[in-house]
């Protein structure tokens, strides 16, 4: 079982092959912005604005 928190707070909680499906993706996934895109679509928070990619503004060249 997963569960998913935010600030304390549950928003999701997952489980059997659904669970194990995220896992799968996520233990698959290259990088962190990878798994943050998983997460942010499991949780309904994709086009949210909290799926950008964080290494562009690290580095200067983002917006």
């Amino acid at each position: 079982m997963i569960f998913m928190d935010d600030h304390g707070k549950t928003v999701t909680t997952l489980k059997g092959k659904e669970a194990d499906k995220i896992i799968k993706r996520i233990e698959q996934a290259s990088t962190d912005h990878e798994v943050q895109l998983i997460l942010a679509k499991v949780t309904g928070n994709f086009k949210r604005g909290n799926e950008k990619d964080i290494s562009k503004k690290m580095d200067g060249k983002g917006e």
